[in-house]
């Protein structure tokens, strides 16, 4: 019989470990693009908080991130090579190029390159792109910085949806 301290390894959140970080990570992925669904360009561009934040720059961002820590943390290829902005700052940046649908496909383009890249490695694995550090350790970094820039991406489509009724 199994000891009640055991029963953590068989509760459906924690019995595939890996696959719960996967399920979360791809959770706050769908959030964040799907944030931009139904806006306009205008809207998706506003400035609505003191930074030069945007809803359209913060999915740009979010891409950045995966960027850096599903691709750099795990090959070592520089920026440039991975064709990302070289400044967490920059990635926020928004070009007259840049639409709601380039933004999403690019987003949805990045993501899928991080899903075939972290595929390969076990949470056990270590990775030195970006100094050493455990795979596991690099998926949390990646659902924590999802998970806040969700929280953003929430608050900032209530304002502009918000303003519609004025």
């Amino acid at each position: 019989m199994a000891d009640a301290t055991d029963d953590w390894r068989t509760d459906g959140w924690t019995a595939d470990l890996r696959q719960r970080l996967d399920e979360l990570i791809d959770g706050y992925r769908s959030s964040l693009h799907d944030a931009l669904d139904g806006l306009s360009e205008e809207e998706a561009r506003m400035r609505l908080v003191p930074s030069r934040t945007t809803l359209l720059g913060l999915v740009k961002h979010v891409t950045y991130v995966e960027g850096v820590w599903f691709d750099q943390a795990v090959t070592g290829r520089s920026t440039a090579e991975i064709g990302i902005a070289t400044t967490p700052a920059r990635s926020f940046g928004l070009t007259g190029n840049d639409t709601i649908a380039s933004i999403q496909a690019a987003h949805r383009r990045r993501c899928e390159r991080s899903r075939q890249t972290m595929a390969a490695l076990a949470l056990e694995d270590a990775v030195d792109g970006r100094g050493h550090r455990m795979v596991w350790a690099v998926q949390l970094q990646v659902l924590r910085e999802l998970a806040q820039h969700a929280g953003h991406a929430d608050i900032l489509r209530e304002q502009i949806v918000h303003r519609r009724g004025h």
